[in-house]
């Protein structure tokens, strides 16, 4: 039975490793991730990034929401507060809960609460496989998009380009909180 988040995303990497026939230098090789990290995060030993497993999710040539959707995901057609997935991101302390339930739609919904003077950098790569928006629930987030740097107030929401490196920042003094809309498969926006 595997009970935490952390083991979930360990499990589901080794998972997503093991169905192209890589072994972990493979894997390595085509994230940039050390060896010896990957395999403490398939064991569960490690509390991954933001960053390290939007890495691993680039060379699975998947983004992060389709590898943490696939880690996190249960059956039923309700998803209760109490058993939503959440993870936190240790180096940045941004807290990610996976609020929508299995469903055949390949929409996912994720609520983001972003510390006050954080900041997370992404690359493209976990912009490939859908589309996504970024709508601010609470507070002030500034979303840089490759060169364009966009400010957003509660109520704002971003439809993302085509993909580039991004970073989301909280400029304030007070948490952030906003969702992520993903449409899996859509590609990216023309």
């Amino acid at each position: 039975m595997i009970d935490t988040v952390d083991q979930r995303l360990g499990a589901r990497v080794r998972i997503e490793r093991e169905m192209r026939g890589w072994s972990l230098t493979d894997l390595a090789e085509r994230s940039g991730v050390s060896r010896a990290m990957i395999h403490k995060v398939e064991r569960g030993g490690a509390s991954p990034t933001a960053t390290l497993l939007a890495r691993l999710a680039g060379a699975f040539d998947i983004s992060m929401s389709t590898l943490m959707v696939r880690a996190e995901m249960q059956e039923g057609q309700i998803l209760r507060h109490a058993d939503q997935p959440v993870w936190e991101d240790p180096l940045t302390g941004y807290t990610r809960r996976h609020v929508s339930p299995k469903s055949a739609a390949p929409l996912d919904l994720v609520s983001v609460e972003f510390p006050p003077g954080r900041e997370a950098h992404f690359p493209a790569a976990v912009y490939m496989d859908g589309q996504h928006l970024v709508w601010v629930l609470d507070g002030a987030l500034v979303f840089i998009e490759g060169q364009v740097r966009h400010e957003m107030a509660a109520g704002d929401c971003l439809a993302l380009g085509p993909p580039s490196d991004c970073i989301f920042r909280n400029e304030t003094e007070r948490p952030c909180r906003y969702a992520v809309v993903v449409l899996r498969g859509a590609g990216a926006a023309p």
